[in-house]
């Protein structure tokens, strides 16, 4: 049923006869608006994340008005509101610091003004969670349009992925094989236009994500960033969430369980980024759905790694990933694995969105008998090194690290890490264990990107490019190796990572499901006894807010006075 004038949530703030509402008006009049343009009308914040310093999302001044075009079209009233832009290339120490900020942002700008809806612009890793939870917080209807990933590279006759190619070339300038012109040349070719990451990064997992739960059009987080199908596509849904908002159609009602479980899948199918386990936890909790490790584990023994992109398959990037059928087309893969009966802002039930759809190319999106992988990407490992779990992206790593014993070498943390790895008094072999200490949510601090820890200038020299690594950070979801990740709790806070010492033997253990520090409990009792507290990182600002209260990466590192259960009331217009 639509929604009548006075049902609008925006009807408190224009639409009575008190002295607040003429007040409203007569500003809204400052602000060059008729009366008949906006009263009675379906009011749509549109939440714009972009910035100068944001190559992901330097196109979403040009995409906001084309959203605010087809609300116009549709009836509504549209309002842009910049919000932070979380450029995951120049924030530091690193954006998932302020991923929360931006949820908070978002939660409170959507409650406090006189707006009935949301169509959210994000893209870049920690934009699309953080607008997400902070919309899942204010439960009002929202439709999300994604950044759409950039366009490939291109450099000597060889297609480039961003970030994937980074990783690759940079070892190979470490490693002599490349100078200074080939870098030179690569800088102007790796990323060629606006976009996100081209590859099966975090950026595309998570607007992946954001589609399969349902809250974008179809076919949405696959467009490339430029392509003029992306313009029409911000039209398409600043058009549809003026009939969301006629039929009440809230967030609540879109994210169920069901959702999740359906956006678990589909991350692991993809072979997308393990930063999404972390994300979708945070998202599902802001919705009233709890989501853990063990649904993650779980789900990946179910669906097989279908999509052929970079860097967990390949040569495959996301505008081929689009051409062949999009997330739409790899969703028509495994129907059987999903719960096709439940809503998405474009549909009555995700069965109805899939109804038709084609797979274009099946090497890009693979058939269920020809997998990229039999399982999911992502394995969840549990042992007396990770009691409250970690993560590897399995289909990235080198095939005979996934079962290795070897002995530690320890970085108590990240600078140490880079001033001592060439050290060739470490003696540091193929067969080591590297291991980061301090570099988790509250060490970090924020958790950075510091899990792929360079390989040793001398065995790159040697052929070696991959090495099992350890730590409490997350990895770029360009990025490719053994790399145990995410370790809780996190060795900042006392977790078992904190009593490792060089030498001392690790067993990985990936089919097993296994992650453990060969050194029996009483030497560890001993350590943990010896253990001391490291210094507060921060004494002031939202670096003391953020360090107070975010949780750990297995909860999916939100703060504890977000992620609780609670009512909050909307504020009075009056």
């Amino acid at each position: 049923m639509s929604r009548g004038p006075e049902e609008l949530r925006s009807h408190q703030w224009w639409g009575t006869d008190g002295l607040r509402s003429f007040s409203h008006r007569a500003r809204t009049r400052q602000l060059g608006y008729l009366p008949e343009e906006h009263l009675g009308k379906p009011v749509v914040a549109v939440l714009n994340t972009w910035s100068d310093i944001n190559p992901c999302h330097v196109h979403l001044r040009d995409r906001a008005q084309a959203v605010k075009r087809g609300v116009w079209q549709a009836g509504g009233f549209p309002l842009e509101f910049p919000v932070s832009t979380l450029s995951e290339t120049f924030q530091k120490p690193t954006p998932m610091l302020y991923r929360n900020m931006l949820a908070m942002e978002t939660e409170e700008l959507l409650r406090s003004y006189p707006v009935d809806g949301a169509v959210l612009l994000g893209g870049c890793d920690k934009s699309t969670p953080a607008l997400l939870m902070g919309a899942a917080s204010a439960d009002l209807p929202a439709v999300f349009v994604p950044a759409g990933p950039m366009l490939p590279g291109h450099w000597r006759g060889e297609t480039l992925g961003s970030g994937t190619d980074m990783w690759k070339y940079w070892d190979d300038k470490r490693a002599g094989l490349i100078g200074d012109c080939e870098m030179g040349e690569l800088e102007s070719g790796l990323a060629r236009s606006p976009g996100h990451c081209m590859t099966m990064g975090t950026a595309s997992t998570l607007t992946a994500a954001a589609e399969v739960l349902g809250v974008t059009m179809p076919g949405a987080s696959s467009i490339p960033a430029v392509d003029s199908g992306h313009d029409r596509m911000a039209a398409a849904s600043g058009r549809r969430i003026v009939d969301v908002i006629r039929e009440g159609l809230t967030l609540s009602q879109i994210l169920t369980r069901e959702a999740f479980e359906d956006a678990v899948t589909t991350v692991l199918g993809l072979g997308g980024s393990t930063n999404a386990v972390i994300h979708l936890i945070a998202m599902a909790g802001r919705a009233g759905v709890s989501l853990t490790l063990d649904d993650f584990d779980r789900l990946a023994r179910e669906v097989p790694v279908l999509a052929n992109v970079r860097p967990g398959g390949g040569p495959h990037l996301m505008e081929d990933f689009h051409f062949a059928g999009g997330l739409p087309g790899f969703l028509s893969r495994i129907p059987d694995l999903l719960h096709l009966d439940r809503p998405t802002v474009a549909h009555a039930t995700l069965r109805e969105q899939l109804d038709g759809v084609l797979v274009h190319n099946d090497d890009v999106i693979r058939l269920r008998d020809n997998p990229v992988a039999a399982e999911g990407g992502v394995a969840v490992l549990r042992g007396n090194l990770c009691p409250d779990g970690a993560v590897i992206k399995h289909i990235a790593a080198e095939p005979h690290l996934l079962k290795h014993t070897g002995p530690a070498v320890v970085f108590p943390d990240y600078r140490t890490m880079q001033r001592t790895i060439n050290d060739p008094e470490l003696g540091i072999t193929a067969e080591h264990v590297l291991v980061l200490q301090n570099a988790g949510p509250k060490g970090g601090p924020g958790m950075p990107e510091y899990g792929m820890l360079p390989i040793p200038d001398h065995l790159l020299k040697q052929g070696v490019r991959d090495m099992v690594r350890i730590s409490d950070a997350r990895m770029s979801g360009t990025s490719y190796g053994t790399c145990v990740l995410h370790v809780a709790p996190e060795s900042y806070v006392g977790g078992p990572l904190a009593l490792v010492r060089t030498g001392d033997l690790i067993t990985l253990d990936v089919e097993a499901r296994s992650l453990h520090l060969e050194v029996p409990d009483e030497e560890l009792d001993r350590r943990r006894a010896e253990w001391t507290e490291p210094p507060v990182r921060y004494e002031r600002g939202y670096g003391s807010l953020y360090s107070e209260y975010v949780t750990q990466a297995d909860t999916g590192c939100d703060f504890t006075f977000l992620a609780r259960p609670g009512q909050v009331p909307d504020p009075y217009a009056g």
